[in-house]
């Protein structure tokens, strides 16, 4: 049999039943009338149940308008929350924009020769350093740039690119743990290269002249010109004018920078009381132009307080205060944007924050300073040219060395062969074979071996059979001696092989023609010495805070046509401005 309870009615009536209390049931039977009581009760029950859903509705839809009341402030807050992130990223899309927007970026090489520039070699672990040109042009291209820096009265702005007058060389090594800075004195002469300037179409077949003049044609043309002078690859350039100084320097909220003594440089206008300044604006702009006020008076003296200007803008961009304001970040990212011209492969805003990120992780007693070694020119008593001390300088820096020590010690980045003791190359004899079917290869390599110094020793002949990739092997003991041959001939580590009997050069098919292998950086002879790279440097290290530029004790300066010291002028000048406090 089916129970009654299974039906429609029997389940109503079990969902209500169990709301009304067994004994009250019972009780309210027996207080009714026997006669009809069944349906007295069938109604209370229904009165009740009725009163019992009144008041579940009422708390329902209390509930509801609670819950809807909760939805719509989240939902409130879910929108302003939206709209804050929308109104942030769009601010943020804006700046990302408008800081793309304020750099100018033209390409790194004119095309005139193929490797212009040079090329890195990666280390063991496939890391390479960046080196970047950084140049301070003389340009009056604006008539800003001619207020600060005078010489328009004439001939007005100016068109072209003017000459760079600082010149250096920021290497930053492959593993980041250290960095140089390498400044070249304008004065310096040497071979300028064949150029092209493709955006003002001037041109030039080569020349000897100052270093800095190349950059009349162009950047790449100055790029160029550094690459042939020191043999370092340049990765990429940097430039800036006068009044980009100023705008750097103001949004850094000033540089401190220290004389040892007062100093009126009549040229440049700088006038400083001994001591320590905080240089703002022009007056920073004056400080880093003098060449008069420092040293001997030449360009060398300017150098020397560049770098102490530089070290001092690091440790201030190093500081809390610095790069965890985000109006001072914003105010320096602007003015650094509009300030620059760099090459095409800077020229965005988060390549340049990759680069700054990587010096970032330089601490500042691992970033050196160093000033080309200059002899003088025997043409010109006014101008300089390399010293033969510079290319142990050079060397360092394009082989990924650390100039901090001065124990010779490479960096964590440099590839086995910059880690050999030195081997004179007179004392190494190597076995050239040739594994590339042309004919001459081994004779061309050995003959260039020879001159660079090597034992006439060195024999040729050809390889027992082709060989797709050039290899240099080495038996006991001749290890130092296989890595200076790679250093001459632009070899990386990973073309060294242990083997038997002496030092073997087969070259393969990945080096059909040229002296210098194909990407590789040669170098002469041994590793270079990083204390005989610094010696007559003038180098020192980012964390100095002490260092005070040196007043030239010469008469250098000319105060109403009488020459006298920069201190003496700055005595005589008892009416001009101070240049800062």
């Amino acid at each position: 049999m089916t129970d009654p309870g299974d039906g429609p009615v029997g389940r109503a009536t079990r969902r209500r039943a169990p709301a009304v209390p067994r004994q009250r049931a019972a009780e309210e039977d027996s207080a009714a009338p026997r006669t009809g009581g069944r349906a007295a009760s069938r109604s209370a029950t229904r009165a009740g149940a009725m009163a019992r859903g009144r008041a579940r509705r009422g708390t329902s839809r209390r509930r509801a308008r609670a819950a809807g009341k909760g939805r719509r402030i989240l939902r409130t807050a879910a929108i302003s929350l939206s709209l804050l992130l929308m109104v942030t990223a769009g601010a943020g899309w804006w700046f990302y924009e408008h800081l793309n927007g304020n750099l100018h970026s033209v390409p790194l090489t004119d095309g005139t020769a193929s490797d212009s520039a040079g090329k890195e070699k990666a280390d063991s672990f496939g890391r390479t350093p960046i080196n970047i040109l950084v140049m301070g042009s003389d340009g009056r291209t604006s008539a800003s740039d001619c207020k600060l820096g005078g010489g328009c009265s004439q001939t007005g702005v100016q068109s072209g690119s003017g000459n760079a007058d600082v010149e250096m060389v920021l290497h930053i090594s492959a593993d980041r743990s250290n960095a140089t800075v390498m400044s070249i004195p304008r004065d310096t002469v040497t071979s300028v290269p064949a150029c092209k300037n493709s955006a003002t179409g001037t041109s030039t077949g080569g020349y000897s002249g100052m270093v800095n003049s190349a950059l009349q044609y162009g950047p790449a043309c100055q790029v160029a010109t550094v690459h042939q002078l020191t043999g370092i690859p340049i990765d990429h350039f940097v430039q800036l004018d006068f009044s980009g100084v100023v705008k750097m320097s103001d949004a850094v909220g000033g540089v401190s920078a220290c004389v040892d003594s007062n100093v009126y440089d009549t040229y440049s206008h700088l006038k400083l009381a001994k001591g320590t300044h905080t240089l703002k604006g022009v007056a920073a702009l004056e400080f880093v132009r003098s060449r008069h006020g420092f040293g001997d008076g030449s360009d060398l003296g300017r150098t020397y307080a560049q770098h102490i200007f530089l070290s001092s803008m690091i440790r201030k961009f190093k500081s809390a205060g610095t790069l965890t304001n985000p109006a001072a970040v914003y105010k320096l990212a602007d003015a650094a944007t509009k300030a620059l011209t760099v090459d095409t492969g800077l020229g965005s805003v988060k390549k340049l924050i990759g680069v700054a990120t990587d010096l970032d992780k330089v601490p500042a007693e691992r970033i050196t300073f160093a000033t080309m070694q200059t002899a003088p020119d025997p043409n010109n008593s006014d101008r300089v040219v390399a010293a033969p001390a510079a290319r142990s300088l050079f060397a360092t820096i394009a082989d990924d060395q650390s100039l901090t020590g001065t124990s010779g010690k490479t960096s964590a980045a440099a590839t086995a062969t910059a880690t050999a003791s030195p081997v004179p190359a007179a004392r190494i004899a190597v076995t050239v074979e040739n594994g590339t079917g042309i004919a001459g290869r081994a004779s061309a390599v050995a003959g260039a071996l020879i001159d660079h110094g090597y034992n006439s020793g060195t024999t040729t002949g050809n390889a027992p059979g082709g060989a797709a990739t050039t290899t240099l092997t080495y038996g006991t003991g001749k290890k130092a001696e296989a890595q200076t041959v790679a250093r001459t001939l632009g070899l990386s580590s990973a073309h060294l092989q242990q083997g038997g009997g002496g030092v073997t050069l087969v070259i393969g098919t990945d080096w059909t023609s040229g002296t210098t292998f194909p990407g590789g950086s040669a170098t002469s002879g041994a590793p270079a010495d990083a204390k005989a790279a610094k010696a007559d440097a003038h180098s020192q290290t980012a964390n100095e805070s002490k260092s005070c530029a040196k007043v030239s004790t010469y008469k250098t300066v000319s105060l109403d046509g009488v020459a006298m010291t920069p201190s003496q002028a700055y005595a005589a000048a008892t009416t001009k401005k101070d240049s800062a406090p």
